[in-house]
């Protein structure tokens, strides 16, 4: 399955059952088969792949918190492996870094057992409402109340929790408008959500208020969060470095000025392509054409803010 393919919105079929129950919910859900990969960080703190976006778990005494959730489809699967792995009978804390489903897969079950789960004010937003993803070519259905974060925030915070900080803070209008981080301060481990891209073009979901400047400035901001020894975990694919960000910072930054300049010249989003204007950077990010189409359509959204007639 493909990075891009946001996954199907439809509940898992025990997703209103506690997590005292998920032995029974698995066994009775008809569910494709996910080949997830564990990933240790620390001794309690390891990342779950191969389920939808990445999951972040943290084992502790105060109970098991974690960043995202995977897909719908496949959020049972993913549930049970964290009950075996922790020995606990629920879950305390989900972050959502955004609203995708890939990430918000396990809300269902989760907010129905009674987790906290926490996000941005604007993911909140659009989990409550039905979402037109016009370069999908998709409708998204509004998440049940259960299942909708319960603590938002609009800039940044910290908890302590299990004997580690956690601070998380807002990434504004970047892969989406609800982007967050979460940073495990003592584990040094930075979980950033689908503003870190692995292996392609990062997406820029300009349906939902998405653009490339806004993914330049949060990318710098992990930057500025992140040093050398810093682990990040992206929204999907394997965990990078703080180079790895530096080279994403560098790529969005050049193109963020090229783009506008042709933009400028007049320039449609195939007239881009077709003059080569990600060629430089095709071979390390692979290709080009949804990144360029849906930065092209962030870009004229913010025309006059970039000093730019389309006319």
């Amino acid at each position: 399955m493909k990075r891009r393919d946001f996954l199907r919105e439809v509940a898992p079929a025990g997703a209103a059952l506690m997590l005292s129950d998920w032995t029974a919910a698995i066994a009775a859900e008809s569910q494709p088969s996910a080949n997830l990969v564990v990933t240790p960080l620390t001794e309690r703190l390891w990342v779950i792949a191969g389920g939808g976006g990445n999951v972040t778990v943290f084992n502790s005494p105060e109970g098991v918190l974690m960043v995202d959730g995977g897909s719908p489809e496949h959020s049972a699967q993913i549930l049970s492996l964290v009950r075996e792995r922790t020995g606990a009978a629920r879950v305390h804390t989900l972050f959502n870094t955004h609203w995708h489903w890939e990430q918000t897969g396990s809300n269902r079950t989760l907010g129905a057992a009674g987790t906290r789960i926490m996000s941005h004010e604007n993911t909140r937003l659009w989990l409550t409402a039905e979402v037109n993803s016009k370069w999908q070519q998709r409708v998204f259905k509004p998440l049940p109340k259960e299942a909708q974060p319960s603590k938002t925030f609009y800039s940044t915070g910290s908890l302590t929790f299990g004997g580690e900080q956690i601070d998380y803070g807002y990434l504004p209008q970047a892969h989406t408008d609800g982007d967050i981080y979460v940073y495990f301060r003592k584990a040094n481990v930075l979980v950033a959500g689908d503003v870190m891209s692995v292996g392609s073009y990062p997406i820029v979901d300009y349906s939902t208020g998405g653009w490339i400047g806004g993914m330049v400035n949060a990318t710098k901001s992990l930057l500025e969060l992140a040093n050398a020894d810093t682990r990040i975990v992206p929204g999907v694919g394997i965990v990078q470095s703080r180079a790895n960000v530096e080279a994403e910072n560098a790529m969005l930054t050049s193109l963020r000025q090229k783009m506008a300049k042709m933009l400028a010249q007049g320039m449609s989003a195939k007239d881009m392509i077709e003059a080569g204007a990600t060629r430089e950077f095709d071979a390390a990010w692979g290709d080009p054409k949804l990144f360029v189409e849906n930065v092209w359509q962030g870009l004229i959204h913010r025309a006059r803010e970039l000093g730019v007639s389309i006319v």
